[in-house]
């Protein structure tokens, strides 16, 4: 098992989704996982810059994997989205992109060699669910799991390559071995919405009330998520959806790493589960 990683943050969860990392640096010492923050990492580009400019987005991507290969470390990230626009940059780079996107970096005496992998949290522990089971104290025997992929966790699959798109089992790996259920889930494959949340935002919002109705009629204890932006749209936004459906469903809606915390014995304080709006702290 690899013990120590580049870690790549992101964006969100410095600020809006900061229980996210509070429960993520709780629970990687208890499983033996160093996290090394990439020095002067930036945003990804959260699957948008590479719209307005596709080579300033290669190139700030290309950039950040070049400071984790400086490190001698593969890239660790708990952000899906990130996830995807990494493995993405990486992709391009190694498949014929690299020198021409090196020329950029050569002004910041910088360059990309191609030697550090992506990983995320959810494959990390889905390839060591062995290792992780072993460290849970707290084993969460009846906590009923809705698991909820997101997007950028599967798809597109030519970029993210761990495993089928359209019938993967990391998730399921992971709730098993810290003693959850997982419930029949219908929408756990489904878009959140959150990147369109501005420009359509009552379709979203109906998005977001189907996923948390499904997860209700499974009998779901709570709807766990390895995208800290999936976590953010079902959460925040689940009062405002559920209100415009007229529906009386909530459901608790927590990261993966606080799912993890609270079989590992994390105190709930510690795993950031007062920050989440639908109260989720009867979970810990």
């Amino acid at each position: 098992m690899q013990t120590e990683y580049a870690f790549f943050p992101g964006c969100v969860l410095t600020q809006a989704a900061k229980e996210s990392r509070m429960a993520l640096e709780a629970v990687a010492p208890i499983l033996g996982i160093t996290l090394k923050e990439i020095p002067g990492w930036s945003c990804c580009g959260a699957s948008q810059a590479q719209d307005v400019d596709h080579v300033a987005a290669l190139v700030a991507n290309a950039r950040n994997l070049a400071l984790a290969e400086q490190m001698g470390l593969p890239v660790l990230t708990s952000c899906s989205t990130c996830l995807l626009m990494l493995r993405r940059a990486k992709a391009e780079l190694d498949g014929g992109q690299k020198d021409r996107i090196n020329t950029f970096l050569a002004k910041g005496n910088m360059a990309y060699k191609g030697t550090s992998d992506v990983t995320s949290l959810l494959w990390v522990l889905a390839q060591n669910a062995g290792a992780l089971k072993a460290k849970v104290v707290k084993p969460l025997t009846g906590l009923k799991v809705a698991a909820f992929y997101g997007c950028h966790s599967l798809r597109p699959e030519s970029a993210l390559g761990f495993e089928s798109s359209v019938n993967p089992s990391s998730f399921e790996t992971v709730v098993s071995a810290v003693g959850a259920q997982t419930v029949p889930f219908a929408k756990r494959l489904d878009c959140c919405g959150f990147h369109a949340v501005y420009p359509a935002e009552k379709s979203v919002m109906h998005m977001t009330s189907e996923i948390v109705n499904d997860a209700s009629d499974g009998g779901a204890t709570c709807i766990v998520t390895p995208c800290p932006l999936c976590q953010m749209q079902l959460d925040i936004y689940q009062d405002n959806a559920q209100e415009l459906s007229k529906s009386k469903a909530r459901v608790p809606v927590l990261h993966l790493s606080q799912l993890v915390g609270l079989a590992l014995g994390v105190p709930a304080k510690q795993l950031g589960l007062d920050y989440n709006v639908i109260d989720a702290t009867k979970l810990g």
